[in-house]
């Protein structure tokens, strides 16, 4: 059996009612234990799905049906341990974002413990995405093969579609619990049981059959009235005090900036309304963020102490991240954009890639385990590794890059919408505006790390201030 393992991400979800544009958001930064691990952009056509799975980790075989949808895939580069598409969109618009590592107790371990030749983050979207014709559906699915298969770890899954937002989250080897994201909210999930109160008779919710009797029959409500799932699945750990709930912390403090919480709070809410409608650019800048403004920023201010309390959002762990938007206010074929950027997010931009294409630009595709500047994982690697060097230096010279280039990729993305119409050939067209996007978006990489050498160069440590 191949070596286990665990991701470490951030998810942001978004109902088409909180967002700026009417539009559903699931995003994730697909994070790592190593801080490289080379990752690729593809579409996967229905003959290219593979009939029967093997796992390569668990060797868990599952039989697939024969109808798989296209979606689009971030798998590894180096398959090792196993294909691991972080994220995609199919092509009936349907959203997956796989898989949140999550934290859980003993308590239920007990009772379900995991199965060791289950299913897991390897696997998830391979087996579910092309199957499913809505978030709801998507659900029902994961949970259908969770009670078959069972899972060897925890996770928290996102699904949308065009009207709904839903979050799944795995309960021990074989249960789970799915919520449907109210439309004017949003949700700021790290690694550990997100799902607090939960109502059994909602439509708005769905859970393994047996869960409400399992809970009673084994006493596992700690509280007297109502069900936190947190409480009864989830964990309050020293560690989630630094390492998860920070991060919660510092998402909900900039959409409710109005709010105050403790960082360390282990009851931070999980379904929250901000004080104005989400942007792309506001669910980047979470997926990005290091504590600014604050004593724990590691490139602010605080003491030592302080800049190393609590894991950072963005970090050079971060491996992509995918921002996954399927908007209401375009015809169908143009309605789902794949949002996507790699490396470590502090010097990155997210790029809106159409996701209703058969094939992806090559610069975003093939990546390998060897180090090349010409591919756009490995520069976008290289930038980030520079900044980090003197962020003070380098950081206005990104931000710079930032507002350009979000503002060159909507441009390009507005005209290619606007011309999408008389187009006679749809899918060819949106792989020409997605060349177009990833042609620019490397272009401008190549500058941005280009200008940092340039201005690094004279502030080197190797120098003395009398010319000759």
């Amino acid at each position: 059996m191949n070596k286990r393992i665990h991701g470490s991400c951030t998810t942001i979800l978004v109902g088409k009612k909180a967002s700026i544009d009417g539009s559903t958001i699931i995003s994730r930064n697909d994070d790592g234990h190593e801080a490289l691990d080379p990752q690729r952009f593809v579409v996967v056509n229905p003959d290219e799905q593979p009939q029967n799975y093997r796992a390569v980790i668990s060797g868990v075989e599952v039989k697939l049906p024969d109808n798989p949808l296209r979606y689009t895939s971030m798998p590894n580069s180096i398959l090792t341990n196993g294909i691991w598409p972080a994220a995609g969109i199919n092509s009936e618009n349907v959203a997956m974002s796989a898989t949140e590592t999550i934290t859980t107790n003993s308590r239920i371990l007990g009772i379900d413990p995991y199965v060791e030749n289950g299913i897991g983050e390897e696997d998830i979207v391979t087996l579910v995405l092309p199957y499913i014709h809505s978030a709801r559906e998507g659900v029902l699915r994961m949970g259908e093969l969770l009670e078959e298969y069972g899972t060897y770890e925890p996770n928290g899954i996102a699904f949308s579609d065009k009207e709904e937002v839903w979050w799944l989250e795995t309960i021990g080897g074989h249960h789970w619990v799915a919520v449907r994201i109210p439309d004017d909210a949003y949700v700021v999930a790290p690694n550990r049981m997100n799902i607090d109160h939960f109502d059994f008779n909602s439509d708005d919710t769905l859970c393994s059959a047996d869960l409400k009797d399992l809970i009673e029959k084994y006493h596992l409500n700690p509280d007297y009235d109502g069900y936190n799932f947190r409480h009864i699945f989830g964990s309050a750990s020293i560690k989630d005090t630094v390492y998860n709930n920070p991060r919660t912390w510092y998402g909900q403090k900039y959409f409710n900036p109005e709010i105050e919480h403790d960082p360390m709070d282990q009851d931070l809410p999980f379904i929250c309304h901000a004080d104005k409608k989400i942007s792309i650019e506001d669910v980047k800048f979470v997926l990005s963020s290091h504590f600014e403004n604050t004593e724990y920023d590691p490139y602010g201010n605080g003491t030592e102490d302080q800049k190393k309390l609590f894991r950072p959002i963005g970090i050079n762990r971060n491996h992509n991240v995918h921002i996954l938007q399927i908007r209401n206010d375009v015809p169908a074929e143009i309605a789902g954009i794949h949002w996507l950027a790699y490396g470590a997010n502090t010097f990155n931009t997210v790029v809106p890639f159409y996701a209703n294409v058969n094939d992806t630009p090559d610069v975003y595709k093939n990546a390998t385990g060897t180090f090349d500047l010409n591919n756009m994982y490995w520069l976008s690697c290289t930038t980030a590794l520079l900044g980090d060097t003197d962020y003070d230096l380098y950081v206005d010279l990104r931000n710079t890059f930032e507002l350009e280039a979000m503002g060159a990729y909507r441009h390009i993305q507005n005209e290619a919408d606007q011309n999408f119409a008389t187009q006679s050939d749809p899918v060819k067209y949106l792989e020409a505006a997605n060349e177009k996007l990833a042609h620019e978006s490397f272009t401008r990489q190549t500058k941005l790390l280009g200008e940092m050498v340039t201005l690094g160069s004279a502030h080197m440590k190797l120098r003395y201030n009398l010319n000759d």
